[in-house]
Order: C-alpha cells, then structure tokens, then sequence
C-alpha cells in the first residue's frame, strides 16, 4: 500500500504514475482530494478550538483564583471539547476513508520501468541459449505426456473437473526431481532458507500481500471460516515477519517454499485451455527476500539470477523480460518476468516473474526494520520470484527435450533426482 502522507503530499506525482500503468485515475482517487480537503479543514478548525478553549481554560484558572463564579466559561470549555471531538472523528473518518481509496490502489511503477500499455511493450533485456532446431515436427507437452502414458487430463476431469491434471510414474517423478533440485540449488548454492508454511492462510495475510481486497474472485475461499487456500508461498513466506520490526543486521533474510498454488483463474477460461499453462492447482518453488530499501534493487537482480540459475542448469533457452507499467502487477515497482522457449508451441512462455514491491507489502503487512544506530523504525523492502514455477519447467523440459521417437531426454542436472534414469519412455517408471 502507499504511503498515506507521501500520496498526500505528492498527489500530482502519484496520479502521473498511475497513469503511466494505464489506471483510471480519477475512479482510482476518486475523492481522495475532497477528503483530504475536509481532513485539512477538520484539523485546523481543531487546532483553533484547541487554542480557544486553552484561553478560556485559563480564564477559569483565573476567577476561580479569584473566587468569581466560572461556570459559564466552564459550559463553553465544555461545548469546545464536543466541537473538538467532532473534529477528532471527522479527521479519523476521512483518514480511514483515504486508507480505503489507498487499498485499491495499486503500486507507483519504477523509474527503469518501460513506458507501455501491456506484454506487447515489454522490454527484452537479455536471452540464454540457442532453442534447439529439430529434425522433426516438435510435439506440444500435452501430446508427449499422453503418449507416454505420464499425463493424464481426462482422469483429473473426473475426479475434479477442468484445469487439474494427474502425472503417472516418471512424470510424477519428474515433477519431484524438479523441485527438490531447486530446492537444493537454492538452499545450498544461493544461500535461501528452506520453509513448509501452511496451504492455508488469514485474510490478514493476503491483505497483506495484496490480494485482498481487490483479487478475491482468484481465491479458494473455505466457506464459513477465514481460511483461503494460498495462490502462491509469496503470502505465507511474506507473512512470516507480517508486525515483526526486524534488526538490519538480520537483513538480507532470503527464504524459499515448494508448495501447490490454487488459484481460481477468474476471467481465464478460453485461455491456455490445452496443457499445463493455467491450472487450478500448481506446484511452485518461491523465492522471499526481505531487505533493507537501499539495497532492494541489487538484491532484485540477484534473486533474478538465481531463478536464471534454474533454467541455465537444465539448459533451458529463455529470454529475461522488463515488464512495462501497464503490465506490471497490482503490488510490483518493478518486474522482471523469464520467459522459456517451448519449441512444441513455438514461443517463449513466461515461467518466472521476479518483482521488487519497494514497501508497498511492508506497508500492508506492518513489517519493519531498525536501522543500526537508530531506534525508529522504518518499513523494510520485500521481493519475490518463482524459482520456478515447477509445473511449467516440467513441460518445457519435456518439449526441449523431447526426441524423434517420442521419448523424452532427462537433463543431466536431473538425472541423480531421477534414480539415474536418462530418459523417459513408455513404461518407465
């Protein structure tokens, strides 16, 4: 969330950058001037009753010393208390009133963020690899998987409808040798903590990430109660330290999470409706960093080369994104999205999105820092990524991968996870 006083102060500033997302500014804000108008009114009318009754508070003092009869004056302090308290409430209804407007709006995207309206102004600033040329027509995963006898969407139909899949023998364990392999990248080259947060998580929590309250037709929510089921381990992870006032000296704290994802995919239906691109339940691999601002974005190109790292081990062709104002997400400054190349769809397929927040989740979730030598506070900066969203590195090492026969080649990072197995064919197991 933004800063209540800096949008304040600097409302001109805040409604240029929300243009540059593409925001409708005035129903984004609408009324926050008028509010903000009577909050000044309010507080200066407050300051002035304050002043009045403070002088006839002493004008009491004084008949009273006298032994004059002060009740007059004494209703009238009265009457200024009701007047101020009117004041006081009028204040704090505004302010609560700002902080709802504030809710809804979403981040002030980065000065070395692209000017642009969506994906097709996205910047592209670097690529890794050489995509494969094949002998043959490449296979989409969806083909590959049932052929093989490892992928099965009907099955998943049945037990819970569109948008599940079931994975069979190798392909079961190759979704398992994924994410143990970037789990022990991450913990043991790049330094991440390893956590097993809960599925579930508070309303608070997902306010406090941003979800709540704008997102939540793209949530499970379990009816009758406060649980939600997690779109991503960025909420649990976040939430962790949500009202923690952490010392800097702890900072960088770096954690990372396999867990599934649920997401409703309100809107979606008729995209990606083939495959394992948009799926209610998912399994990723999350990257948190919590950090202090002057080392946000430094610490944003590194958990970006860490989830680079991934796709580089497998030899994976990707290519690194910068994604425009009016493509980034509701709580990003700034993101970088990778992007596989996926020779059975012939494109580049975004298997990351890597996002410094700047303070804006801090900001909602009450999570600050004490800089050394200091005793006030401040709120800290968090950043996350997937490193990587397993289901889709799965599919793009079964289309890279893939061979003329119809088997699929197992990477050699891969293949100590795998039991030595070096290629999947039908029957493997």
């Amino acid at each position: 969330m933004l800063d209540l006083g800096f949008v304040r102060a600097n409302l001109a500033q805040v409604k240029e950058s929300l243009a540059r997302r593409g925001a409708d500014v005035a129903t984004l804000l609408d009324g926050f001037e008028e509010l903000d108008r009577g909050r000044r009114a309010a507080i200066t009318q407050s300051e002035s009753l304050k002043a009045e009754r403070n002088q006839i508070s002493a004008d009491v003092a004084k008949r009273k010393q006298k032994g004059e009869d002060a009740t007059e004056l004494m209703d009238q302090t009265r009457a200024l208390k009701d007047e101020i308290e009117r004041c006081a409430a009028t204040v704090a209804d505004a302010e609560q009133k700002m902080q709802a407007v504030l809710q809804q709006t979403p981040n002030l995207p980065a000065d070395s963020v692209p000017d642009g309206n969506s994906a097709e102004d996205n910047v592209e600033v670097r690529r890794w690899g050489t995509p494969r040329t094949f002998d043959f027509a490449p296979k989409p995963h969806w083909e590959l998987g049932e052929q093989l006898g490892i992928l099965n969407f009907e099955q998943a139909a049945k037990i819970s409808g569109a948008r599940f899949a079931v994975y069979w023998d190798a392909g079961a364990r190759l979704e398992r040798a994924l994410a143990n392999f970037m789990l022990d990248l991450h913990t043991g080259t790049h330094g991440y903590r390893e956590v097993l947060p809960p599925y579930m998580v508070n309303g608070k929590s997902l306010f406090g990430t941003g979800q709540l309250p704008k997102f939540e037709e793209d949530l499970f929510h379990c009816e009758g109660s406060d649980h939600w089921m997690i779109p991503t381990a960025e909420v649990p992870l976040t939430n962790l330290f949500r009202d923690d006032i952490l010392e800097e000296k702890r900072l960088p704290i770096s954690v990372t999470a396999y867990t599934p994802c649920f997401r409703a995919e309100a809107g979606a239906y008729g995209k990606d409706v083939r495959g394992l691109i948009r799926q209610h339940q998912f399994q990723k691999v999350e990257l948190v960093k919590f950090v202090a601002p002057d080392q946000s974005y430094a610490e944003h190109e590194r958990l970006t080369a860490h989830a680079e790292a991934v796709l580089q081990a497998l030899e994976l062709p990707y290519r690194v994104m910068n994604l425009c104002a009016g493509d980034l997400g509701f709580s990003a400054a700034k993101t970088y999205d990778l992007e596989v190349w996926l020779p059975g769809q012939n494109l580049y397929r975004e298997i990351s999105s890597c996002s410094n927040f700047e303070a804006f989740q801090a900001r909602r979730a009450n999570i600050r820092y004490r800089p050394q030598g200091q005793k006030k506070t401040e709120f800290l900066h968090t950043l996350n990524g997937s490193g990587l969203a397993v289901g889709r590195t799965w599919l793009a090492v079964m289309e890279n991968y893939q061979q003329a026969d119809g088997s699929v080649a197992i990477p050699a990072a891969l293949q100590p996870y795998m039991g030595g197995l070096t290629a999947i064919r039908p029957g493997s197991s």
